[in-house]
Parts: C-alpha cells; structure tokens; sequence
C-alpha cells in the first residue's frame, strides 16, 4: 500500500514541477457533483415504526454489575447443575436482580464485580422481570479504538488523522444514507452506487489531498466501483438469491419495502471500496515512482512497468479477501465440513454461494482497477511532465 512519503512529494519543496493537470480533475468534480446530487435525491426520510419487540428486541435495557455469583441445582430440574447470578442495577443501586443459567458450554460465564446490560420485559399487569442482554463491552472498544488512533496518528501524522476523519465520515454515511435508504425501499444499486462513491471519494481526498494522483486513484477506484456495483446485479439476478442467508434476515422480512437482495448487492460493494482504494492508490503511486526514477520512458513502457507491479499487489489482495470472507464464517465451514457432502452441493447452497459471489464478484472489481488507474496514471504524468512550471 502507498505510504505517506509518496503523497509528500505532492506538496514537498518540488512540487511546482508537477502541474495539476485541469483535464482530470475536472472530472473527478464532475463525479463529486453527480454523487452529491443523487445522495440528496436519494437522502432517505423517516424510518418505519415497527414493533421489534416481537423478534427479541427489549423495550428497554438497563446497566447492571453482578454482586454475587454461586452455583447449585437448577430450580427448574435439581438433577441439573445451575448458575445463579445476583444483579444490582446501575440507576437504581437498591434494586437487584436474580438469573440462573445452565452450567454448560454458551452460557453466559460471569464473575463478581463484571458489568453487563439486562433486557427489561413489561407484563400487562405491571411487572417487571429481567432478562440477560450482554456484557459491556463498551471500556474494552473504547481502550482498542484509542490504541488504534493512536497507531495510526503516530505513525501516519497529519494524514492519519485525516484518514480517521474519513473513516469517520464513511461510517455516517453508511448508517445515515446507504442503510436507511435501503430500508426505506431505495434502489439498492443507485444507492450502493452513490454511497460507495461518496465513501470513496472521501477517503481518498482527506488521506491524500486533491492532487493529481489522487484524482487518478479516484476516477480508477470509481470505475472499478461502477463495474462491481453493474457485476453484482446481474450475477444476485441470475442467481436467483432469496435474501434470507442469515437468521438476522429473516427479521428484516418485517420491514415492509425492503429489498433483502439489495442489502446483498450493497454488502458486496462496500465490502470491495476499501481495497479499490488502497490498489488504485498504490498502482498511481507506482506509476509515478517509475517516472521519477526514468522520466524517459513513454506511456506504454511506464504502463508496463505499472502493470508488473500491480499483478503482485493483486495476487495479495485478492487472497486477502479470499481469507476475510473465509475468517468471517469459519464457524459454518466447519459445519459443513462435518457435514460429509458433496463440493458441488455445499457451494450451491446460498448461505456459501453468497460469500463465493462476494469474493469473486469483488475481486473482479479489483483486477479491473489496476489496469484501469495504470493506464490513467501513465498518460497523467507524462502530460504533466511536459507543463512547464
């Protein structure tokens, strides 16, 4: 991946010898405009009001601490073993409550002293009976989020800190734009469209500045972008998906106008963005390395020259997504490895299915970045090499 010293020679004390070319980066406002436009027409409303309470949603959830902890027989079946655990309630110190698990492998194995959330559920005649949510977790996220700030401003500096704002902002718009507009009944592929756009436009720029190679990395990151989103409809539509290969899914069958097949499409976009990034990036910088070091060779030999590089990066990327989608769902690979059947019959299944289109769906989008923003990136430069300064 591109490091920050290939962007500093862009605002470095040479950087009147490199012209910002008009041509290109008016193009690149030209995609901003039209992504800005689309994110306000397709700016979802008020979401639907629905009742989750039914599919195990709590009305309300409150802070508690466990104050003792023992073990015994199960009130339910003395022969069992059981856990009981007493609560205090964080907002009101005086009242506590008491739960019993299993002693057995998935239940919840607390401590004296562990804080954790409880799920209030409401009777009709006025009662309140307490129910296990979750631990907080909050302190821990919070500790890893600072060390990884802190990693990243310290090693990447100002531009760090510019890529944590944008990290930042891509996770406002997908929860602002790209996941309300889906629920609201939005077309998923204008909307995976426009919100990748934006997410990746945004990360490039803050990371990077508006400079000529930066518009390069972009117009090839959108490119790419436009490729996978146009890839990823027609493959979900011939594949004939339900929608349904989670159990988080079918509670979304609530949800009135919501497309589950376009959740997919998006999933498979945005999770490509990120490496579209960091290859249309490092291929842009790889092209203008080559020129610095031999600003003789032409836009074919520079393209080449390019090109030898990215085939290395997208062989480890491409793995990369490969392990990621395979690391996520471990748990169901084991399942079906127990499982005894057939190859054939396993992928065509469209809990497995859907993670294969997912991988190579993406990965196509990444081949066809790196020819893409080497080409661009060879003509760039040596338009901008022959601008006097």
């Amino acid at each position: 991946m591109a490091d920050e010293s290939d962007f500093e020679r862009f605002t470095g004390p040479d950087h009147r010898r490199i012209p910002r070319p008009g041509g290109i980066g008016a193009w690149v406002a030209a995609i901003a405009v039209a992504i800005a436009v689309g994110l306000i027409i397709l700016w979802p409303g008020s979401l639907p009001a629905l009742d989750l309470s039914d599919i195990g949603f709590a009305d309300e959830v409150v802070e508690a601490k466990v104050v003792t902890a023992t073990r015994g027989p199960c009130q339910f079946a003395e022969e069992l073993d059981c856990r009981f655990y007493e609560f205090s309630l964080t907002d009101a110190p005086t009242e506590t409550a008491v739960l019993d698990f299993l002693d057995e492998p998935g239940q919840p194995r607390l401590e004296v002293g562990d804080e954790l959330f409880l799920a209030v559920v409401s009777f009709d005649d006025g009662t309140v009976d307490y129910q296990y949510a979750d631990q907080d977790r909050r302190l821990l996220l919070l500790v890893l989020g600072v060390v990884f700030a802190a990693a990243v401003v310290g090693l990447g500096r100002i531009r760090g800190l510019a890529a944590l704002a944008g990290l930042v902002i891509s996770l406002g718009i997908l929860l602002l734009f790209i996941l309300p507009a889906i629920v609201a009944g939005e077309d998923a592929v204008m909307v995976a469209l426009i919100g990748g756009g934006a997410i990746a436009l945004v990360s490039l720029y803050l990371a990077h500045g508006p400079h000529p190679l930066t518009h390069v990395a972009a117009l090839g990151a959108f490119s790419a972008l436009v490729l996978t989103t146009a890839l990823s409809w027609l493959v979900i539509a011939i594949a004939n998906f339900s929608g349904l290969v989670s159990e988080e899914a079918f509670f979304l069958l609530a949800l009135p106008d919501l497309d589950l097949n376009g959740l997919l499409l998006a999933g498979i976009v945005l999770g490509a963005i990120g490496a579209l990034d960091d290859v249309t990036v490092t291929q842009a910088s790889a092209v203008w390395e080559v020129h610095r070091a031999n600003p003789s060779l032409g836009p074919g030999e520079l393209f080449e020259a390019g090109l030898r590089v990215g085939r290395d990066h997208i062989v480890s990327t491409v793995n990369t997504l490969l392990l990621a989608y395979a690391g996520a769902s471990l748990p169901l690979l084991i399942f079906f490895a127990l499982s005894q059947q057939s190859l054939g019959l396993i992928a065509s299944s469209e809990i497995v299915a859907v993670e294969i289109v997912r991988t190579l769906v993406g990965s196509i989008g990444l081949v066809a970045a790196v020819p893409a923003t080497t080409w661009l990136a060879s003509r760039v430069v040596k338009q901008s090499s022959r601008v006097s300064p």
